[in-house]
């Protein structure tokens, strides 16, 4: 069995066992995943191999990676166990002739903050042109679905604790070349939304808060890796902000099913957004709760607050609303406190 962290099993296990999820109609059907070595493609590739073995779904599932080396050895075992999951070598800016298939997610895209400052134009053609070579490639293939991965950052920087559904509008600073992530990915949600009215491709967005887990490198540099870390060594957390900034946020667990009720379920050309409602807190808020994991290190919260803000996002309260996506069925499980725990006993300093 290739599960042996057993905080990923007990995932795995409720997923597979959710009924929002419209499992038969997955049956004997080929997934095709861009983003499968990252934190959520390769969790979604383990919720679907697991699904095979606890319902006997004959899911086929391919992903396109960058490096075939990497992406053998992270599912080496996986592999070795059937011959459901294969590769595609290529990437989404040049992307190889694809077979047919009955689903996409499309989940490649950049994911640090720095690097959308210091590379906005790379950042800009990774997401639009990606996003345009797949569903152009999914013409003619009479999908069953395809979703693409979208980021809460699409509503800007509201300023107020209101309720954010999919229809709240958006205050991007075009000038700031950080903003080239949230407004590619406005651009790809619109994408999606006009291949499906022109073409009739099923396709469907879904607006992830920043979402963590098992499975996050101990040298991720994201925000969430750097408390837990601190917190893991007995280190304080310094912030390099005030750390006013409210989000929610997102387990892997939770992420994954969102992801396979809205293609599944969702409806074409539309978006939901994906969070846990009961996460909403400041950066502050945050660090100071993963502070309180480990009384007895008396790891204290402290403001370095850098003279350089250019990497950093502008301050915002994301108070995201999933009231759509609940209207599938959908549900989160997993609340923050909980979200790091788990991440931290699932080999997180390994």
């Amino acid at each position: 069995m290739w599960i042996e962290n057993k905080i990923l099993e007990e995932d795995l296990e409720r997923i597979v066992a959710s009924e929002f999820i419209d499992w038969d109609g997955f049956r004997d059907s080929s997934v095709f995943i861009t983003g499968g070595t990252g934190l959520i493609g390769q969790t979604v590739i383990n919720v679907l191999l697991y699904a095979n073995k606890a319902r006997n779904l004959g899911i086929r599932v391919t992903a396109l990676v960058r490096d075939r080396e990497k992406a053998e050895m992270l599912f080496s075992e996986q592999l070795s166990e059937s011959k459901v999951l294969s590769f595609i070598d290529g990437s989404v800016e040049d992307l190889p002739a694809l077979p047919h298939f009955d689903y996409m997610i499309h989940g490649a895209s950049p994911t640090q903050s720095r690097y959308f400052v210091t590379n906005p134009v790379e950042t800009i053609k990774a997401a639009v042109g990606g996003t345009m070579n797949m569903l152009s490639a999914a013409v003619g293939m009479k999908l069953r679905g395809f979703v693409y991965l979208s980021s809460m950052e699409v509503y800007g920087t509201p300023l107020t604790d209101e309720k954010i559904d999919e229809s709240y509008p958006c205050n991007i600073d075009l000038s700031l070349p950080r903003n080239s992530y949230p407004e590619s990915k406005r651009l790809c949600e619109s994408l999606c939304a006009s291949y499906a009215a022109e073409y009739g491709i099923p396709a469907r967005s879904v607006r992830l808060a920043q979402t963590f887990g098992p499975g996050v490198n101990n040298n991720d540099i994201r925000v969430f890796a750097h408390f837990a870390r601190s917190a893991v060594n007995g280190v304080d957390i310094t912030l390099a902000t005030a750390g006013t900034t409210k989000n929610t946020y997102l387990y892997t667990a939770d992420a994954a099913s969102a992801i396979l009720t809205v293609l599944s379920k969702g409806k074409d050309g539309e978006s939901y957004n994906a969070a846990n409602e009961s996460t909403y807190c400041s950066i502050r808020e945050m660090a100071e709760l993963v502070a309180g994991l480990y009384p007895e290190k008396g790891i204290k919260v402290i403001c370095n607050i850098s003279n350089d803000n250019s990497q950093y996002p502008s301050e915002a309260h994301r108070n995201l609303s999933s009231d759509k996506l609940k209207g599938l069925g959908w549900m989160a499980y997993t609340g923050l406190e909980e979200m790091y725990r788990r991440m931290i006993q699932s080999d997180f300093m390994d």
